[in-house]
Protein backbone atom coordinates (compact mmCIF):
# COMPACT_ATOMS: atom_id res chain seq x y z
CA UNK A 1 0.00 0.00 0.00
CA UNK A 2 2.73 2.46 1.00
CA UNK A 3 6.21 2.69 2.49
CA UNK A 4 7.21 4.63 5.62
CA UNK A 5 10.57 6.40 5.33
CA UNK A 6 10.97 8.72 8.32
CA UNK A 7 8.99 9.24 11.52
CA UNK A 8 8.82 11.73 14.38
CA UNK A 9 6.87 10.89 17.51
CA UNK A 10 6.24 12.98 20.64
CA UNK A 11 4.58 11.00 23.41
CA UNK A 12 4.37 10.75 27.22
CA UNK A 13 7.48 8.54 27.03
CA UNK A 14 11.00 9.37 25.90
CA UNK A 15 10.44 8.88 22.16
CA UNK A 16 12.03 12.05 20.73
CA UNK A 17 14.42 11.63 19.02
CA UNK A 18 12.92 8.38 17.71
CA UNK A 19 13.73 5.45 19.91
CA UNK A 20 11.47 2.76 21.33
CA UNK A 21 10.93 3.40 25.07
CA UNK A 22 12.72 1.19 27.56
CA UNK A 23 11.56 2.71 30.85
CA UNK A 24 8.11 3.90 31.91
CA UNK A 25 7.09 7.45 32.74
CA UNK A 26 4.26 7.11 35.22
CA UNK A 27 0.86 8.76 34.87
CA UNK A 28 -0.45 11.49 37.15
CA UNK A 29 -4.12 11.80 38.05
CA UNK A 30 -4.95 9.24 35.36
CA UNK A 31 -3.32 11.35 32.65
CA UNK A 32 -0.22 10.87 30.52
CA UNK A 33 1.03 14.19 29.12
CA UNK A 34 3.42 14.51 26.19
CA UNK A 35 7.11 15.16 26.88
CA UNK A 36 7.64 18.13 24.62
CA UNK A 37 11.12 18.99 23.30
CA UNK A 38 12.68 22.47 23.38
CA UNK A 39 11.44 23.32 19.84
CA UNK A 40 14.72 25.06 19.03
CA UNK A 41 13.81 25.00 15.31
CA UNK A 42 10.70 27.20 15.87
CA UNK A 43 11.09 30.92 16.46
CA UNK A 44 10.10 32.03 19.99
CA UNK A 45 7.62 34.53 18.57
CA UNK A 46 5.77 31.88 16.59
CA UNK A 47 6.00 29.34 19.38
CA UNK A 48 4.37 31.70 21.85
CA UNK A 49 1.28 32.04 19.67
CA UNK A 50 0.81 28.31 19.04
CA UNK A 51 -1.62 26.12 20.91
CA UNK A 52 -0.39 22.76 22.14
CA UNK A 53 -1.68 20.65 19.23
CA UNK A 54 -0.24 23.06 16.65
CA UNK A 55 3.05 23.33 18.54
CA UNK A 56 3.48 19.56 18.74
CA UNK A 57 2.54 19.04 15.10
CA UNK A 58 4.86 21.71 13.73
CA UNK A 59 7.66 20.59 16.05
CA UNK A 60 7.38 16.98 14.87
CA UNK A 61 6.92 17.80 11.18
CA UNK A 62 9.66 20.37 10.47
CA UNK A 63 12.65 18.03 11.04
CA UNK A 64 11.15 15.57 8.53
CA UNK A 65 10.81 18.31 5.91
CA UNK A 66 14.52 19.17 5.80
CA UNK A 67 15.15 16.63 3.05
CA UNK A 68 11.69 16.95 1.46
CA UNK A 69 10.71 20.60 2.01
CA UNK A 70 7.74 20.46 -0.38
CA UNK A 71 5.85 17.15 -0.08
CA UNK A 72 2.96 16.65 -2.48
CA UNK A 73 0.50 16.75 0.36
CA UNK A 74 0.00 17.12 4.12
CA UNK A 75 -2.58 14.78 5.66
CA UNK A 76 -3.29 14.77 9.40
CA UNK A 77 -5.83 12.85 11.47
CA UNK A 78 -7.18 14.33 14.69
CA UNK A 79 -10.30 14.30 16.84
CA UNK A 80 -9.50 16.79 19.58
CA UNK A 81 -6.54 18.70 18.16
CA UNK A 82 -7.08 22.37 18.97
CA UNK A 83 -9.90 21.70 21.45
CA UNK A 84 -8.12 23.48 24.32
CA UNK A 85 -7.75 26.68 22.27
CA UNK A 86 -11.37 26.34 21.21
CA UNK A 87 -12.55 26.24 24.83
CA UNK A 88 -10.33 29.24 25.69
CA UNK A 89 -11.81 31.22 22.80
CA UNK A 90 -15.39 30.38 23.76
CA UNK A 91 -14.68 31.39 27.36
CA UNK A 92 -13.24 34.70 26.13
CA UNK A 93 -16.46 35.45 24.25
CA UNK A 94 -18.32 35.27 27.55
CA UNK A 95 -15.62 36.96 29.62
CA UNK A 96 -15.22 39.95 27.28
CA UNK A 97 -18.89 40.06 26.26
CA UNK A 98 -17.95 39.49 22.60
CA UNK A 99 -15.55 42.44 22.71
CA UNK A 100 -11.85 42.45 21.80
CA UNK A 101 -10.82 38.79 21.64
CA UNK A 102 -7.29 37.34 21.36
CA UNK A 103 -6.93 36.07 17.76
CA UNK A 104 -4.35 33.40 18.63
CA UNK A 105 -6.83 31.12 20.36
CA UNK A 106 -9.29 31.50 17.48
CA UNK A 107 -6.68 30.68 14.81
CA UNK A 108 -5.56 27.55 16.64
CA UNK A 109 -9.02 26.38 17.67
CA UNK A 110 -9.99 24.36 14.58
CA UNK A 111 -9.04 20.77 13.78
CA UNK A 112 -7.29 21.76 10.55
CA UNK A 113 -4.97 24.24 12.31
CA UNK A 114 -2.00 21.80 12.63
CA UNK A 115 -1.95 20.88 8.92
CA UNK A 116 -2.56 24.50 7.95
CA UNK A 117 0.26 25.87 10.11
CA UNK A 118 2.75 23.34 8.74
CA UNK A 119 1.80 24.42 5.22
CA UNK A 120 2.00 28.15 6.04
CA UNK A 121 5.41 27.86 7.70
CA UNK A 122 6.88 25.80 4.84
CA UNK A 123 4.99 27.73 2.11
CA UNK A 124 3.46 24.49 0.88
CA UNK A 125 0.53 25.08 -1.49
CA UNK A 126 -0.08 21.42 -2.32
CA UNK A 127 -2.85 19.09 -1.14
CA UNK A 128 -3.79 19.73 2.50
CA UNK A 129 -6.36 17.67 4.37
CA UNK A 130 -7.44 16.90 7.94
CA UNK A 131 -9.40 13.78 8.91
CA UNK A 132 -11.69 14.05 11.95
CA UNK A 133 -13.14 10.54 12.30
CA UNK A 134 -12.74 10.22 16.09
CA UNK A 135 -11.13 6.84 16.80
CA UNK A 136 -10.37 6.23 13.12
CA UNK A 137 -8.94 9.65 12.22
CA UNK A 138 -5.36 8.36 11.85
CA UNK A 139 -6.46 5.36 9.79
CA UNK A 140 -8.44 7.60 7.44
CA UNK A 141 -5.39 9.83 6.98
CA UNK A 142 -3.44 6.73 5.95
CA UNK A 143 -6.21 5.61 3.59
CA UNK A 144 -6.23 9.04 1.95
CA UNK A 145 -2.49 8.79 1.34
CA UNK A 146 -2.89 5.28 -0.09
CA UNK A 147 -5.54 6.44 -2.57
CA UNK A 148 -3.50 9.48 -3.58
CA UNK A 149 -0.43 7.31 -4.19
CA UNK A 150 -2.51 5.00 -6.38
CA UNK A 151 -3.33 8.02 -8.57
CA UNK A 152 0.18 9.51 -8.52
CA UNK A 153 2.73 6.81 -7.59
CA UNK A 154 5.68 9.22 -7.76
CA UNK A 155 4.37 11.52 -5.00
CA UNK A 156 5.57 11.89 -1.41
CA UNK A 157 3.27 12.78 1.50
CA UNK A 158 3.59 13.98 5.07
CA UNK A 159 1.07 11.93 7.05
CA UNK A 160 0.41 12.16 10.76
CA UNK A 161 -1.94 12.54 13.69
CA UNK A 162 -2.25 14.67 16.80
CA UNK A 163 -4.52 14.82 19.84
CA UNK A 164 -4.25 16.59 23.16
CA UNK A 165 -5.81 16.28 26.60
CA UNK A 166 -8.16 19.15 27.39
CA UNK A 167 -9.56 19.57 30.90
CA UNK A 168 -13.02 20.10 29.38
CA UNK A 169 -13.09 16.85 27.39
CA UNK A 170 -11.29 14.86 30.06
CA UNK A 171 -13.92 15.69 32.70
CA UNK A 172 -16.81 14.91 30.34
CA UNK A 173 -15.28 11.58 29.29
CA UNK A 174 -14.47 10.68 32.90
CA UNK A 175 -18.08 11.29 33.93
CA UNK A 176 -19.18 9.14 30.96
CA UNK A 177 -17.06 6.25 32.29
CA UNK A 178 -14.31 6.33 29.66
CA UNK A 179 -11.61 7.08 32.25
CA UNK A 180 -11.11 5.62 35.71
CA UNK A 181 -12.74 7.41 38.61
CA UNK A 182 -10.13 5.95 40.98
CA UNK A 183 -6.48 6.91 40.52
CA UNK A 184 -4.46 4.11 38.93
CA UNK A 185 -0.84 4.09 37.85
CA UNK A 186 -0.10 3.09 34.28
CA UNK A 187 2.48 0.68 35.70
CA UNK A 188 -0.46 -1.35 37.09
CA UNK A 189 -2.97 -0.63 34.34
CA UNK A 190 -3.28 -4.27 33.28
CA UNK A 191 -3.16 -5.74 36.79
CA UNK A 192 -5.81 -3.46 38.35
CA UNK A 193 -8.44 -3.87 35.62
CA UNK A 194 -11.72 -2.02 36.01
CA UNK A 195 -14.15 -0.03 33.91
CA UNK A 196 -12.36 2.85 32.19
CA UNK A 197 -8.71 3.61 31.46
CA UNK A 198 -6.28 6.56 31.59
CA UNK A 199 -6.08 9.53 29.23
CA UNK A 200 -3.20 10.27 26.91
CA UNK A 201 -2.07 12.48 24.07
CA UNK A 202 0.57 12.48 21.36
CA UNK A 203 1.69 13.33 17.85
CA UNK A 204 3.15 11.27 15.00
CA UNK A 205 4.49 12.63 11.72
CA UNK A 206 5.98 10.53 8.95
CA UNK A 207 7.03 10.68 5.31
CA UNK A 208 5.39 8.06 3.09
CA UNK A 209 5.65 7.13 -0.58
CA UNK A 210 5.50 4.22 -3.03
CA UNK A 211 9.30 3.94 -3.09
CA UNK A 212 10.69 0.90 -1.18
CA UNK A 213 14.32 2.09 -1.29
CA UNK A 214 15.35 3.46 2.08
CA UNK A 215 12.01 2.63 3.73
CA UNK A 216 11.89 1.44 7.33
CA UNK A 217 8.49 -0.28 7.07
CA UNK A 218 5.76 -1.21 4.61
CA UNK A 219 2.04 -0.85 5.27
CA UNK A 220 0.63 -3.96 3.57
CA UNK A 221 -3.04 -3.67 4.41
CA UNK A 222 -5.56 -1.59 6.39
CA UNK A 223 -9.23 -2.04 7.24
CA UNK A 224 -11.69 -0.39 9.63
CA UNK A 225 -15.15 -1.37 10.86
CA UNK A 226 -17.85 0.03 13.15
CA UNK A 227 -19.51 -2.54 15.44
CA UNK A 228 -19.90 -3.53 19.10
CA UNK A 229 -20.11 -7.26 18.29
CA UNK A 230 -16.88 -8.96 19.37
CA UNK A 231 -17.62 -12.04 17.21
CA UNK A 232 -17.95 -9.86 14.10
CA UNK A 233 -14.65 -8.18 15.02
CA UNK A 234 -12.94 -11.58 15.21
CA UNK A 235 -14.51 -12.79 11.94
CA UNK A 236 -13.55 -9.57 10.13
CA UNK A 237 -9.97 -9.75 11.41
CA UNK A 238 -9.62 -13.39 10.35
CA UNK A 239 -10.92 -12.68 6.83
CA UNK A 240 -8.67 -9.61 6.63
CA UNK A 241 -5.59 -11.70 7.46
CA UNK A 242 -6.45 -14.45 4.98
CA UNK A 243 -7.36 -12.02 2.20
CA UNK A 244 -3.98 -10.36 2.49
CA UNK A 245 -2.02 -13.61 2.65
CA UNK A 246 -1.09 -13.42 6.35
CA UNK A 247 -2.96 -16.07 8.37
CA UNK A 248 -2.38 -15.99 12.12
CA UNK A 249 0.58 -18.37 12.13
CA UNK A 250 2.49 -16.14 9.67
CA UNK A 251 2.34 -13.04 11.90
CA UNK A 252 5.40 -12.63 14.11
CA UNK A 253 3.98 -9.94 16.40
CA UNK A 254 0.49 -8.82 17.42
CA UNK A 255 0.29 -5.26 18.79
CA UNK A 256 -3.03 -4.38 20.43
CA UNK A 257 -4.54 -1.25 21.92
CA UNK A 258 -5.50 -3.08 25.12
CA UNK A 259 -5.99 -0.33 27.71
CA UNK A 260 -7.00 -1.94 31.00
CA UNK A 261 -10.73 -1.24 30.51
CA UNK A 262 -12.48 -4.41 31.67
CA UNK A 263 -15.45 -3.67 29.39
CA UNK A 264 -13.24 -3.95 26.29
CA UNK A 265 -11.27 -7.08 27.23
CA UNK A 266 -13.59 -9.35 25.22
CA UNK A 267 -12.49 -7.75 21.94
CA UNK A 268 -8.78 -8.23 22.60
CA UNK A 269 -9.31 -11.81 23.75
CA UNK A 270 -11.07 -12.64 20.49
CA UNK A 271 -8.26 -11.12 18.42
CA UNK A 272 -5.51 -12.87 20.43
CA UNK A 273 -7.24 -16.23 19.85
CA UNK A 274 -6.47 -15.93 16.11
CA UNK A 275 -2.72 -16.23 16.62
CA UNK A 276 -0.54 -19.21 17.45
CA UNK A 277 1.68 -19.41 20.52
CA UNK A 278 4.68 -18.54 18.35
CA UNK A 279 3.29 -15.06 17.73
CA UNK A 280 4.52 -12.48 20.23
CA UNK A 281 1.91 -10.16 21.75
CA UNK A 282 2.58 -6.55 22.73
CA UNK A 283 0.45 -3.66 24.01
CA UNK A 284 1.20 0.04 24.24
CA UNK A 285 -1.48 2.10 25.97
CA UNK A 286 0.24 1.97 29.35
CA UNK A 287 2.86 4.08 27.53
CA UNK A 288 0.63 6.42 25.53
CA UNK A 289 -2.68 6.49 27.37
CA UNK A 290 -6.00 6.40 25.54
CA UNK A 291 -6.95 9.04 22.98
CA UNK A 292 -8.68 9.08 19.62
CA UNK A 293 -5.53 8.66 17.53
CA UNK A 294 -3.60 6.48 20.00
CA UNK A 295 -3.32 3.82 17.27
CA UNK A 296 -0.69 6.07 15.67
CA UNK A 297 1.59 5.40 18.67
CA UNK A 298 1.11 1.67 18.08
CA UNK A 299 1.90 2.23 14.40
CA UNK A 300 5.08 4.13 15.29
CA UNK A 301 6.07 1.39 17.75
CA UNK A 302 5.65 -1.19 14.97
CA UNK A 303 7.88 0.79 12.59
CA UNK A 304 10.56 1.05 15.29
CA UNK A 305 10.43 -2.69 15.97
CA UNK A 306 10.76 -3.42 12.25
CA UNK A 307 13.60 -0.90 11.94
CA UNK A 308 15.61 -2.17 14.90
CA UNK A 309 14.54 -5.83 14.94
CA UNK A 310 13.91 -5.67 18.69
CA UNK A 311 10.75 -5.65 20.83
CA UNK A 312 11.09 -3.55 24.02
CA UNK A 313 10.46 -5.69 27.10
CA UNK A 314 8.15 -3.02 28.52
CA UNK A 315 5.51 -3.66 25.85
CA UNK A 316 5.65 -7.48 25.76
CA UNK A 317 2.67 -9.48 26.99
CA UNK A 318 3.81 -12.78 25.47
CA UNK A 319 7.15 -13.59 23.91
CA UNK A 320 7.17 -15.66 20.73
CA UNK A 321 9.52 -16.27 17.85
CA UNK A 322 12.15 -13.94 16.44
CA UNK A 323 13.02 -12.11 14.29
CA UNK A 324 9.97 -9.93 13.74
CA UNK A 325 9.22 -9.28 10.07
CA UNK A 326 5.40 -9.15 10.01
CA UNK A 327 3.25 -7.22 12.50
CA UNK A 328 -0.52 -7.10 12.92
CA UNK A 329 -1.97 -4.07 14.75
CA UNK A 330 -5.45 -4.09 16.25
CA UNK A 331 -6.91 -1.01 17.89
CA UNK A 332 -10.31 -0.53 19.48
CA UNK A 333 -11.83 2.85 20.31
CA UNK A 334 -14.54 2.62 22.97
CA UNK A 335 -15.82 -0.72 21.68
CA UNK A 336 -17.29 0.85 18.54
CA UNK A 337 -14.50 1.70 16.09
CA UNK A 338 -11.98 -1.00 15.17
CA UNK A 339 -8.89 -0.87 12.96
CA UNK A 340 -6.67 -3.64 11.56
CA UNK A 341 -3.26 -3.00 10.00
CA UNK A 342 -0.47 -5.24 8.71
CA UNK A 343 3.11 -3.92 8.54
CA UNK A 344 6.21 -5.71 7.35
CA UNK A 345 9.91 -5.25 6.68
CA UNK A 346 10.41 -3.84 3.15
CA UNK A 347 11.74 -6.44 0.70
CA UNK A 348 14.77 -4.23 0.01
CA UNK A 349 16.06 -5.01 3.51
Amino acid sequence: MLYVHKTSCFSPQQTAPDTAPEGLTESRNNQLLVKEPAYSHISPGSLRRMGKAVRMSVGAALPLLKDTPQPDGIIIGTANGGIEDCIKFLNQIIEYNEGLLAPGNFVGSTSNAPAAQIALITKNKNYNSTKTHRGLAFENALLDAVMLLEEKPEDVYLVGSVDEISSYNFNIDRLAGCFRKQIVSNSRLFEDTAAGTIAGEGVLMMMVSNEPAGAIAKLNALQTIHTNDEWLVKETAEKFLLRNGFPGEKIDLLITGENGDALLEKYYQQIESLFSGETSIARFKHLSGEYCTASSFGFWLATEILRTGRIPEIVLKRKGRAPVRRIFIYNNYRGLQHAFMILSVPKTR
